[in-house]
Formats: structure tokens, C-alpha cells, sequence
């Protein structure tokens, strides 16, 4: 019996595990640049109301607790329990979505996943091209698709915001979005931080310690600086009396 290389069994791991991160790597859309900033408070506060506001009536985030959350954004406890919290949780729980697991089964066709890690499997830009690219497709059962994920079976949650999108073709080609003018609360510009901001707190939520590092290692960075200088300086003091 033939036996593999450790090496390509390792490989062919990666390839199963990752292969939703992959498939949705090579979707046939344009996808704009997204770069997350964890050092953007404002941005991560507004992401964390938004996705609670908006997307916790389905998704929730097992693996992630408000009180962790709260104190990481610099948000005071007693804040978060009384603007954010609409599940009757307690600040100290995991932040879990109320819907039942079994009827939203039979509402939706399959469960709405946890997104905890939604943003490590899939890549934060793929978060926030999903959010911008969801369309009026009246052949769908619930009225919309998207273009980074075809033939999606969620609702645009977000609709009252961005507004009716609907895809503009030429020559066979509807590979552009067009917004219908006043039919949402925000305009273009408003709608893309509002989808900046929840990709931006899903980029947090699928590793919160790259927060904690980031911070840590600025000072690491200083220490090694200082550290140098004496490092220097003590490379002088023993070289002088060996030249002389």
C-alpha cells in the first residue's frame, strides 16, 4: 500500500477545510478593496449596534460575549445592557440570537449560520461586497439575490437603508448595481460605512485578541527601539578599549 507524503496529506486538509473560504475567492465579481481598521473605535461601536440592530434577529455570535466585546470598544457595561442587549441576556453571556433553530429551518430552508468566524472563513472583503451587492430579483422566492453570493436565501435586511438596487444590464451584461434614488434612509457614501462598520466589528469578532496584540505590540516595537539604543551604546563602550 502506497502511503502519501505527510506533507500533501497536510495540504489536503487545508484544501477541505478551507475550501469555502476558496470557493468564495474565485467568485465572478468585481470586489472592492476592504481594509479593517481595529484602531477605529467609533467604527467598531457603530459596527456592533448595527449588527445587533440588524443582523443578531438571525445570526448570532456563540463564540463572542457582550461584556468582552463592551470592554474592548471601551464601551461602558451598563451602556451595552441597556441600548444593546434586546435578548434578555445578561452582559457576562455569549451573544446569541433568539430565533429558534428549527422553524427558522423550515422559514429560510437551513439555519441561519452562527458568524463568529464568518469573517476568518471568508475573508472580510467577501463580508463586505455581500452586504453592498444585494439586488431586486423578482424570480427569487424572497425577491433578491447578490452578486457575491447568487441565488442567496436571506433577505436584504439592510434595504430600508441603502435602498432599492437593482441590476443594470447592457449588451447581456448586468454586472452593474444602480441604487433607485430616495428609496433608502442613507445615500451611496452613508450605506458604505454602514457595511464598512458591520465587516469591520465581524473582522474583530472572528479573532478579538488581534486587537489586544495590536496594542501590545506598539509597545513591544518601543521596547525593542530602546533596547537597541543601550545595545548600541554598549557595543561602544566595549569596542573603545579594544581599538585602543
Amino acid at each position: 500500500m502506497t502511503r502519501l507524503p505527510f506533507t500533501l496529506i497536510l495540504i489536503l486538509i487545508g484544501v477541505t477545510l478551507n475550501g469555502n473560504a476558496w470557493a468564495a475567492s474565485t467568485v465572478d465579481w468585481s470586489m472592492e478593496e476592504f481594509k479593517g481598521d481595529l484602531q477605529d473605535m467609533p467604527s467598531l461601536q457603530r459596527g456592533f449596534q448595527l449588527y445587533t440592530n440588524y443582523c443578531l434577529g438571525c445570526h448570532g455570535l456563540e463564540h463572542q460575549r457582550y461584556g468582552r466585546t463592551a470592554d474592548d470598544f471601551e464601551i461602558p457595561r451598563e451602556l451595552v445592557e441597556d441600548n444593546i442587549i434586546f435578548t434578555g441576556q445578561k452582559v457576562g453571556e455569549l451573544i446569541k440570537t433568539s430565533m429558534p433553530a428549527v422553524p427558522a429551518k423550515v422559514w429560510f430552508g437551513a439555519t441561519p449560520p452562527d458568524l463568529t468566524l464568518e469573517a476568518r472563513l471568508r475573508g472580510p472583503e467577501w463580508i463586505y461586497n455581500y452586504l453592498k451587492t444585494f439586488y431586486v430579483d423578482e424570480e427569487r422566492p424572497l425577491g433578491v439575490n447578490n452578486k457575491v453570493y447568487p441565488n442567496v436565501g436571506m433577505p436584504n435586511v439592510l434595504l430600508p437603508l441603502q435602498g432599492v438596487q437593482r441590476a443594470i444590464c447592457e449588451d447581456e451584461n448586468c454586472d452593474k448595481l444602480e441604487v433607485e434614488e430616495g428609496s433608502g434612509k442613507l445615500s451611496v457614501a452613508e450605506f458604505d460605512q454602514v457595511a464598512y462598520d458591520i465587516t469591520n466589528f465581524l473582522y474583530y469578532v472572528g479573532e478579538p485578541a488581534r486587537l489586544e496584540r495590536q496594542k501590545i505590540g506598539v509597545y513591544v516595537l518601543l521596547f525593542i527601539l530602546v533596547l537597541i539604543c543601550f545595545t548600541y551604546l554598549l557595543k561602544r563602550e566595549f569596542f573603545k578599549d579594544i581599538e585602543h
